[in-house]
C-alpha cells in the first residue's frame, strides 16, 4: 500500500510534528508533502522519509516567512501530484487537506483544528497585525474560508484531536469528526522527589498572542510569585520589558532542562485556549498539577481539583483567584502520572492505525468489484 502523508509546514517541532513522527512509524514507507521545510529544524524520523515540497519552498525566505505566502498554498497543494497512492492522510491546521487525491484512493485528515487564522480567531489575528494586513485579510479570508469548506468535501474520514476541535469540524466543514486524543511522550517524564520541588511556578511554549502568555506575566506581576518561562516568540521582547524581577525568562531550552523544570516546579501555567494542549499532559506527567484556563482541550486532559484548576474567564483576575485555589488542593503525583499516560504514545499508534484499517476494509467494500458478466 502506498501512503502519502501531507503536512501543511515544517519548520519546527511542535505538536502537529509529533504526530506526524507518529504517523511515520505507522507508515515507514511513506512519503511526505509540505508547503514549506526547514530541513535543519525537523527530526530524523520525518527526514529518514521522502520529503516533497510545493513551490512556495521555492519563494523568498519561505521558512520564516511562509505564513505570508498562505493565499497561495491552495494552488500549490492542488498542483502536488498524488496519482499512484492507495491512502492520503493530511495533517490539517494550516492548509493540508486541499490535495486532490486519485478516486480510488482514501483521504483521512487528522485535524488539529481548522485553519484559527481563517475560523474561530479569525477576529484575533485581525485585530493583531498592521493596518495594511487588517486591510487586505478581509478578501483573503473570505476566499481561503470558500476554498477550505469547499475541500472539505474531498476527506473521506475526519479525525479530530479533542472535543472542541470535532465541533469545530461539524461547524465549518458540516462534517462529523472521530476523537483520536494526539501522542505525548509521557513516558520520557517523570515526577521528583517532594524534596526538590520549589514554590516557583512553571510557564512552557511559543510567546504568541493566541496562547495569552501576557495573562500569566501581569498575574505573577501583581503576585510576586516567582515564575520561570521557557520558550520564545514573536512577544516575548515586549513581555520581557513589562516583567518584574520575580520572573525569569528562559528562552528555549534543550529537552533535559525542561523535563527537570516541569518536575520541581509547584504548578504549570497554561493561560491561553489550545486544540488539545500538549503541555498540561506533560505536566501532569511529571507529577505536577496544571492551572489551565478553562476552554478548550485543557477541559478534556486536567480534572478540576484533582490534577489542578480552571480560571474560567480570560482575566488576570481570574488567574490569580485560580492560583490562591491551587494551595487549598491535596494532589498526589502518582495519579497525575496515572491520568497522563492516557495520551501515550503507544495509545494513539494503536488507536489510529485500527482506525485506518477498519476504513481500508469499508472502503473497498464500498467500490464493487469488476464483474465480466455485467
Amino acid at each position: 500500500m502506498r501512503v502519502a502523508l501531507v503536512h501543511y509546514w515544517l519548520v519546527k517541532m511542535r505538536g502537529g510534528e509529533k504526530v506526524l513522527e507518529s504517523l511515520c512509524r505507522l507508515y515507514p514507507q511513506a512519503d511526505i508533502y509540505v508547503n514549506v521545510l526547514d530541513t535543519d529544524r525537523i527530526s530524523e524520523l520525518i527526514a529518514s522519509h521522502r520529503i516533497e515540497t510545493t513551490f512556495i519552498n521555492s519563494l523568498p525566505f519561505a521558512s520564516k516567512l511562509y505564513k505570508n505566502y498562505l493565499p497561495l498554498m491552495p494552488i500549490a497543494l492542488e498542483h502536488l501530484d498524488l496519482r499512484g497512492y492507495d491512502l492520503v492522510i493530511s495533517s490539517e491546521s494550516g492548509p493540508a487537506k486541499g490535495v486532490i487525491v486519485p478516486p480510488e484512493a482514501m483521504h483521512i485528515c487528522y485535524c488539529h483544528s481548522p485553519m484559527r487564522y481563517i475560523w474561530n480567531m479569525y477576529h484575533d489575528y485581525r485585530q493583531r497585525v498592521g493596518l495594511f494586513k487588517q486591510i487586505i485579510m478581509p478578501p483573503f479570508a473570505h476566499y481561503l474560508r470558500m476554498w477550505d469548506s469547499i475541500t472539505a468535501t474531498r476527506v473521506h474520514h475526519f479525525v479530530a484531536n479533542s472535543s472542541g476541535v470535532s465541533r469545530r469540524v461539524e461547524a465549518y466543514y458540516g462534517r462529523k469528526a472521530d476523537v483520536i486524543y494526539p501522542p505525548v511522550d509521557v513516558s520520557s517524564f517523570q515526577p521528583a522527589p517532594a524534596s526538590e520541588v520549589g514554590d516557583h511556578y512553571l510557564m512552557v511554549g511559543e510567546l504568541v498572542p493566541y496562547k495569552r502568555p501576557d495573562l500569566a506575566i501581569e498575574a505573577f506581576n501583581l503576585t510576586g510569585k516567582k515564575l520561570i518561562v521557557i520558550g520564545e516568540g514573536e512577544m516575548e521582547r515586549r513581555l520581557r520589558m513589562i516583567s518584574s524581577p520575580n520572573i525569569t525568562f528562559m528562552g528555549r531550552q534543550p529537552f533535559d532542562v525542561l523535563r527537570q523544570h516541569y518536575a520541581r516546579c509547584k504548578a504549570v501555567i497554561f493561560p491561553g485556549e489550545e486544540d488539545f494542549g500538549i503541555v498540561p499532559v506533560e505536566a501532569l506527567a511529571s507529577g505536577r498539577p496544571v492551572v489551565a484556563f478553562g476552554k478548550g482541550g485543557a477541559t478534556e486532559t486536567i480534572e478540576e481539583g484533582r490534577s489542578g484548576v480552571f480560571f474560567r474567564e480570560a482575566t488576570v483576575k481570574s488567574l490569580i483567584d485560580a492560583i490562591e485555589r491551587l494551595d487549598n488542593i491535596d494532589i498526589d503525583p502518582v495519579d497525575l502520572v496515572q491520568k497522563a499516560s492516557q495520551f501515550n504514545i503507544d495509545r494513539f499508534e494503536r488507536s489510529f492505525g485500527n482506525y485506518v484499517g477498519k476504513k481500508m476494509e469499508e472502503h473497498k467494500v464500498s467500490v464493487p468489484p469488476y464483474r465480466a458478466d455485467w
